[in-house]
């Protein structure tokens, strides 16, 4: 839970917002809410509720109620059953699967293996726009040889197969769905859409005949407020009940955890803030110059001040919850002095001016990141280095980290870092963009044949082992200098109880969540 801490400037900025938006002086905070509805807000309409369609955030966290998968994963990114109870792999190439029995469809109809067959075969047509199609393409064929059983055959072993699987990523729907199922979306899981009005708000309602026991919760109404502000003034005043996850930024949350009946719950996240280099650049080729970067990088003053104490210090990619998670690597806690002998050893000595050599930093145009790039070249000007800001409206700024055409820039990774996979996507040699996510050009022989043998390795010790060894060699190279993985934090009123934030930031917490 967040400390309060001293009042921001949100304190006068909800004042006024609040006396514009109700015409007067702010009306006292209550909490007589709609009886047995959550009135919860979102930044954004779900941009498709097909589970085989929609990638973004609310797509994927409200999919993520309503339907089911065949398999999900547990804190520690276990893979765990959903809608298989039990799973099997006779071969590399060979996943049987078998599912629990007399689940339905909102709609009374049961779930059968044909369901899950036409999910997966809707994709890999065609049927079904599908930008997840890429996954799925190692599949040759599906098999059902009875109602509770499928069988997957693939083309190639594929160690993250279980995971590619899991809830949300992809979920199932009845078969003979179409297009309407965006507009009409009917799935297994624990709440079902009672009704929708486009950019305005989409009203579940509890499945009474759900697999995993009934919510608590009678209804759920998602309403739609884009601006931050509003929202911080929705949950002040009692017209709202939960503020979404990570949607307000720091200081309102801190300033909101003070007010009477609001409760910020702040629990560790995977998403991972991080710096990347461009390997082809003269200066950052030099892997002595990127550790000392590392080193001059004040972590936890950026976290206690910039995020209000709502992260922590990330010495890789995957999050310490994480089963493949190697704590034993080179770690990069604050030291100038260090980065200063670094750097004089790489023969960049300080100028008569102070400065060794200029960098410019791209980030998109969001107030966070901004904050962040002028914070890293106030830290970074004690050692030497200038480094210049480049702000960038965001299909720009994504446009040229895409092409190469940067030296430093500094993105999020959501939800891609839980899979070990995420290595592989960014930092194989073979994996530049347009084919994977290796922007900064990073090339290291020992780690390709490493991770080639991650991707097809079933044994999960031995392929934690190998992890191990991906991981100690990407420390010490350094081709990102990791941030922190950002808390997540809801804040709500005290009249919704029980809500515990999953690592990954989604709703699963109205699964059990009460209203009282």
């Amino acid at each position: 839970m967040i400390r309060p801490s001293r009042v921001s400037r949100l304190c006068l900025l909800a004042a006024v917002a609040c006396a514009i938006v109700s015409g007067g002086a702010c009306s006292k905070p209550r909490d007589a809410g709609e009886p047995g509805t959550v009135n919860f807000l979102i930044e954004s309409m779900p941009v498709n509720l097909d589970p085989r369609i929609g990638t973004e955030a609310q797509s994927q966290h409200l999919d993520g109620l309503i339907f089911s998968s065949l398999v999900a994963y547990d804190a520690q990114m276990n893979i765990v059953p959903d809608l298989a109870e039990t799973w099997a792999t006779p071969d590399p190439l060979t996943y049987v699967f078998h599912l629990r029995r007399g689940v339905k469809f909102h709609d009374g109809r049961p779930l059968t293996s044909a369901d899950v067959r036409f999910t997966f075969e809707s994709i890999l047509s065609g049927a079904a726009q599908s930008p997840k199609r890429g996954t799925f393409l190692l599949v040759r064929s599906i098999e059902t040889p009875d109602e509770a059983t499928v069988v997957f055959h693939l083309r190639e072993p594929s160690a993250s197969f279980l995971w590619n699987m899991a809830r949300p990523a992809v979920a199932i729907v009845p078969a003979g769905s179409g297009a309407e199922v965006a507009r009409n979306p009917v799935g297994t899981g624990p709440f079902r859409v009672a009704s929708m009005r486009q950019d305005e708000e989409i009203v579940l309602e509890r499945n009474p005949d759900y697999f995993g026991g009934a919510p608590k919760i009678q209804r759920v109404r998602f309403r739609v407020v884009p601006e931050a502000l509003v929202r911080a003034l929705e949950l002040r005043k009692g017209t709202a009940d939960v503020g979404g996850v990570n949607s307000l930024t720091p200081d309102m949350a801190v300033t909101l955890a003070q007010e009477p009946g609001i409760i910020a719950e702040q629990q560790p996240g995977t998403v991972i803030a991080y710096v990347g280099f461009n390997l082809d650049d003269p200066i950052l080729a030099r892997r002595e110059v990127r550790q000392a970067l590392a080193y001059a990088t004040d972590r936890a003053t950026l976290i206690r001040y910039l995020l209000r104490g709502q992260a922590r210090p990330a010495a890789g990619l995957l999050p310490p919850n994480h089963w493949a998670y190697e704590p034993n690597v080179q770690q990069y806690a604050y030291d100038p002095a260090q980065a200063a002998r670094l750097l004089d050893s790489a023969g960049l000595p300080l100028g008569k001016d102070g400065v060794r050599f200029h960098l410019t930093l791209k980030t998109s145009t969001e107030e966070s990141a901004r904050l962040l790039g002028e914070a890293l070249a106030d830290q970074w000007k004690r050692v030497g280095v200038a480094l210049d800001l480049r702000p960038l409206e965001n299909a720009t700024f994504l446009a040229d980290i895409g092409r190469g055409s940067f030296q430093l820039y500094t993105l999020r990774w959501l939800g891609a870092n839980n899979d070990p996979d995420i290595f592989d996507y960014v930092f194989n040699s073979k994996r530049m963009p347009p084919d994977g996510a290796n922007r900064g050009h990073y090339r290291n022989a020992a780690l390709d044949a490493l991770l080639a043998q991650e991707r097809v390795e079933m044994n999960r010790e031995k392929r934690k082992a190998l992890l191990s060894e991906i991981q100690k060699i990407v420390a010490e190279d350094e081709p990102y200098i990791n941030l922190w993985y950002i808390d997540n934090v809801c804040v709500h009123r005290a009249r919704v109880t029980g809500i515990v934030v999953s690592p990954g930031g989604d709703y699963d917490f109205l699964r059990t969540a009460e209203l009282r």
